[in-house]
């Protein structure tokens, strides 16, 4: 069964920001996490339980997986040099 996306109001704010070419990528990647929210290239974000980034180019998707439901919360898209401040 695929996991469910949901992408909150801020990630949709940080995501209109972001270059239209650069968009592109982040909508597949985004579409690719429905079926694998553990990609090869994900890494977990340490001292925060069962959040995870995932690049595309100088950007980071910054989300969370709740197994159980079957979720995957994004809750930021950002340039790689904000996406970890105030987490």
């Amino acid at each position: 069964m695929p996991y469910k996306v949901f992408i909150e109001r801020n990630a949709e704010k940080d995501f209109r920001k972001i270059p239209k070419a650069i968009q592109k990528k982040i909508i597949l990647v985004i579409n690719k996490l429905k079926t694998n929210p553990r990609p090869l290239n994900v890494r977990k974000i340490s001292g925060l339980e069962n959040c995870y980034r995932i690049r595309v180019g100088d950007y980071r998707i910054v989300y969370e997986i709740n197994d159980k439901e079957k979720k995957v919360n994004i809750f930021r898209i950002r340039h790689r040099k904000e996406a970890y401040l105030n987490l």
